[in-house]
């Protein structure tokens, strides 16, 4: 392995701009490479607005020099496409001349090691490249020249980047990024994404992902991405990985909670990118118009427009459905058409497509229409498609979505509809399915931005209990805890279980029964035996001390005789859970771990056959009431804890307190490595786990969440002058009324110098963004009033914001009128900056308007220095060093 020197730290300055917004390119070549020669084209090609230097190699377009010690100036980004032996000492002399930004199109196996020594930051090893069409970039290995647009690709694979860039130009759809993130050795998705999150150039995001390094900081910068614009993501090689489909399920949980669309598949994918890309969703209010799926459809015949229909109701979405007037509009407007769902033209009337989809799509209960055009005689298309795109341009309401079927006479068509920024589809299905991807973002990005009801499960689990069960079963040698041991787990965290007792042999398995009261459940007690039912090792419904003596005799000596090798530690006597109508509700949830994505909670029904059950929603822990809520109502299978026949009705918000509770344990204990509950017996506000089996993972390895749990430990109590109490903790997501009923609270005066402006309220959207916040790159303080059986009230807010990849941050903070003068305001910062220390934040600054003459003076006592912004004389920066930098050697 051929590395450099290191170099010293102060020496080291990767920025993102240097990446996506370069000056000076340089390409690092060896011509025997044929990356070389392809990416050398491309940069020749592209129309770089920079300067483009090439070493080792000699082209046209490009300051050509034998040395990187000889560049004349010291180049934002280089290419390298060298040999690996040749990589370290380019590495070395690139961080030297002061560039520390790579993309490695070529193998690289010392890479890592290298990034470690030079402080060189990388796109690579195989990377596709980097292309920035608006800037005229095009440092890849593209076989076609990127046109520039709003799409933006984060890929791994080189040969999907050149299968979506050749679709993209054949739909006439642009990118305003195409970045290679290879083999991910350097430079992941998080920094992308994050890039992407706030460059206005970017509109839909197309993920690729087979690797990820860093699960929180994945899924962190996802989270922020699409917030503001759609993004769909592909996992190529899931179902090879794992066969069962868990790991996919997972994958999605994760995207779900992002608010991502995933794609099942490469045409899925292109299906969704062609709509995301050209598609704006309506803006429909009401219950019924939360989901976005009411579908309307049109078509030139009634072939064509029934399978569309059967793709609608396929697909899980609605045929939208209007009254008898909007009925009655539609036969005076559009004779002498049907005025049902699907709305079929006469022969003869093809040219009117294009109204009749006008016409639909400013119907309220419509969310999106799916025009369907098929070849008639006699009638020219071209007509059809000029009325689509000038309806299409003049229409607002619900987006358009058009199916053009054919190939001979239909292509033309179906290019000029693309090329005026229409969502075209070759089938019926195909735009039905991309009018559904609508829809599915829609939900996705919403559930990812819903505000949280202010009701909060507030647990006080025995922490203490749980530990002294684990170092129990650690000093005995094993990893499995009996079923005892595990519902005591369980019990500790407030889930009713079913009483039970240990006994050591038949007879006193008898004594225990006859003590519990009769009808019982005889267990096997092994660690050995997660299902014990597979060996006979639970006899139920055993009405008296005999029945229980022979069962239980029985079982031990089946044990013995055939299974001699599993440990047995005696027998477990329980109490049958409530006998008599209605039957309750066999139920199962699991704690389980991806090696991608970490620790997931899954729910689905239970018993002994749940391992064949397909029914089964998957997400991410930590979970709260809500999050519980809507996984149970993923479920087909919810629909009969309603209540079915001489099945009982559930009390839902019980049965998601289970889940709420087992998420905490996944966050308390992340020595878990798999916890189920099998059966969790649900009966009305009755939800009791009747078994369990928990496995630690080895001594010393622990799972790490994808998302950050709320961090309890950040809350402390505080006093003011005056005397009143108060609770300075982490924001969470049900915070948000309180803190919007806080804005109300607040002088003008007061809003104008926090949000520099005026606003009569806080829209949902900014609610959102700041309760639902990333503990790991921001940390919002309130301070509360806790008043006992009523949600909290706000007193005061505050918050760091760090920046994405560096070590700055900005705060911000406000005191609503009643508590000011008290010095919390300088409590909670100071509480901010302490944790800022903690995160590696080395700056802290804030913008203040310059007649905010209090704040002014509040943060020059807190030791920040002030001066005026250099782009805005109205607005004062606030600045404070928290820790120096690292002096040089």
């Amino acid at each position: 392995m051929n590395l450099p020197i290191p170099l010293a730290r102060a020496q080291t300055g990767f920025r993102p701009e240097a990446l996506f917004r370069p000056g000076a390119v340089v390409l690092v070549g060896d011509a025997a490479l044929p990356e070389t020669a392809i990416i050398l084209g491309n940069l020749a090609a592209g129309g770089f607005q920079g300067r483009l230097f090439a070493v080792g190699v000699a082209a046209d377009g490009f300051e050509c020099f034998g040395a990187i010690e000889d560049l004349p100036v010291s180049p934002d980004l280089a290419v390298l496409c060298l040999p690996p032996e040749a990589q370290g000492q380019a590495m070395a002399a690139l961080a030297a001349k002061g560039c520390f930004a790579v993309v490695v199109p070529v193998a690289a196996p010392d890479l890592v090691a290298l990034c470690e020594a030079t402080g060189i930051r990388v796109f690579g090893a195989h990377s596709f490249g980097l292309c920035l069409p608006t800037v005229g970039l095009n440092a890849s290995l593209a076989h076609l020249p990127p046109k520039a647009g709003k799409l933006a690709l984060l890929c791994q694979s080189a040969a999907m980047a050149r299968a979506v860039l050749d679709w993209a130009t054949g739909e006439d759809l642009g990118f305003s990024h195409i970045i290679g993130i290879g083999t991910n050795q350097g430079i992941g998705f998080a920094l992308a994404l994050d890039w992407l999150a706030r460059d206005a150039q970017a509109g839909a995001v197309l993920l690729d992902i087979r690797r990820i390094k860093n699960r929180r900081m994945f899924v962190s910068a996802l989270r922020a991405t699409a917030r503001t614009r759609p993004v769909v993501a592909l996992r190529p090689g899931g179902r090879q990985s794992d066969a069962s489909g868990t790991a996919d399920a997972v994958m999605e949980a994760a995207l779900r909670r992002a608010g991502v669309l995933r794609a099942t598949g490469f045409e899925d994918m292109l299906s969704a990118v062609e709509t995301l890309a050209r598609v704006r969703p309506a803006r429909r209010t009401g219950p019924d118009a939360m989901a976005g799926d009411r579908i309307a459809i049109v078509s030139n015949g009634q072939g064509p427009a029934q399978l569309a229909a059967d793709a609608v109701v396929a697909g899980g979405g609605r045929l939208a459905a209007w009254g008898t007037a909007a009925a009655q509009a539609l036969a005076v407007l559009l004779p002498p058409a049907s005025t049902s769902n699907p709305l079929i033209l006469p022969p003869g009337q093809s040219h009117r497509l294009a109204e009749a989809a006008a016409i639909l799509a400013t119907m309220p209960e419509v969310d999106a229409v799916v025009a369907i055009h098929a070849p008639a005689a006699g009638a020219d298309s071209m007509v059809a498609a000029n009325a689509i795109v000038a309806a299409a341009r003049a229409t607002r309401g619900a987006p358009v979505l058009v199916g053009w079927l054919g190939h001979a006479t239909a292509e033309a068509g179906r290019q000029m509809l693309g090329r005026a920024g229409i969502a075209v589809f070759n089938a019926p299905e195909a735009a039905v399915r991309g009018a559904l991807h609508l829809a599915m973002d829609r939900r996705n990005r919403a559930a990812a931005a819903e505000l949280p009801p202010q009701d909060v499960l507030r647990l006080v689990p025995d922490r203490t209990a749980v530990r002294g069960i684990i170092d129990a079963v650690r000093q005995s040698g094993r990893h499995a805890l009996t079923e005892q041991e595990a519902l005591a787990v369980l019990a500790a965290y407030g889930q009713p279980v079913i009483a039970g007792e240990a006994a050591a042999d038949a007879a006193e398995a008898a004594e225990v029964a006859s003590r519990l009261g009769f009808p019982v459940a005889v267990k096997l007690a092994s660690p050995d035996l997660p299902r014990k039912t597979d060996i006979g090792g639970v006899s139920l419904n055993l009405g008296d001390a005999g029945a229980v003596r022979l069962a239980a005799q029985a079982m031990l000596d089946r044990a013995a005789r055939h299974h001699p090798d599993i440990r047995l530690h005696g027998l477990l006597v329980q109490r049958m859970a409530g006998g008599g109508m209605p039957r309750g509700h066999e139920l199962r949830l699991r704690l389980g771990d991806d090696s991608m994505f970490g620790p997931w909670i899954s729910f689905s029904r239970g018993g002994t056959t749940s391992d064949f059950e397909d029914d089964i929603a998957f997400d991410l822990p930590p979970l709260n009431r809500t999050l519980a809520l809507a996984m149970i109502r993923r479920t087909r299978g919810a629909r009969l804890l309603a209540g079915f026949r001489d099945l009982a009705k559930v009390d839902l918000d019980a049965l998601a307190d289970s889940l709420v509770r087992l998420s905490q344990i996944a966050v308390d204990f992340p020595e878990i490595a798999d916890l189920i509950v099998n059966p969790l017996l649900a009966r009305g506000a009755e939800v009791v786990a009747l078994d369990a089996s928990l496995t630690l993972r080895p001594a010393g390895a622990a799972g790490v969440l994808a998302i950050p749990p709320y961090p309890a430990e950040l809350s402390q109590g505080w006093t003011a002058r005056d005397g009143r109490s108060l609770m300075v903790r982490p924001i969470r997501p049900e915070d948000a009324t309180a803190l919007a009923e806080a804005f109300t609270q607040l002088t003008p005066e007061d809003v104008r110098w926090r949000f520099f402006s005026q606003i009569r309220a806080l829209p949902p959207e900014q609610v959102v963004r700041m309760t639902q916040i990333d503990y790991d790159r921001e940390m919002a303080l309130v301070a509360v009033e806790q008043r006992p059986g009523q949600p909290d009230r706000l007193a005061a807010t505050a918050r760091l914001i760090r920046d994405p990849g560096r070590d700055s941050g900005e705060f911000a903070v406000v005191t609503l009128p009643g508590w000011k003068g008290q010095k919390l305001a300088s409590h909670m910062i100071r509480r901010l900056l302490h944790w800022g220390e903690a995160q590696g934040i080395r700056t802290v600054v804030g913008q203040v308007l310059a007649d905010n003459q209090p704040m002014l003076g509040f943060v020059r006592s807190l030791g920040f220095s002030v001066k005026r912004s250099a782009e805005d004389d109205e607005v004062m920066e606030a600045h404070i060093n928290l820790r120096p930098p690292v002096a040089s050697p």
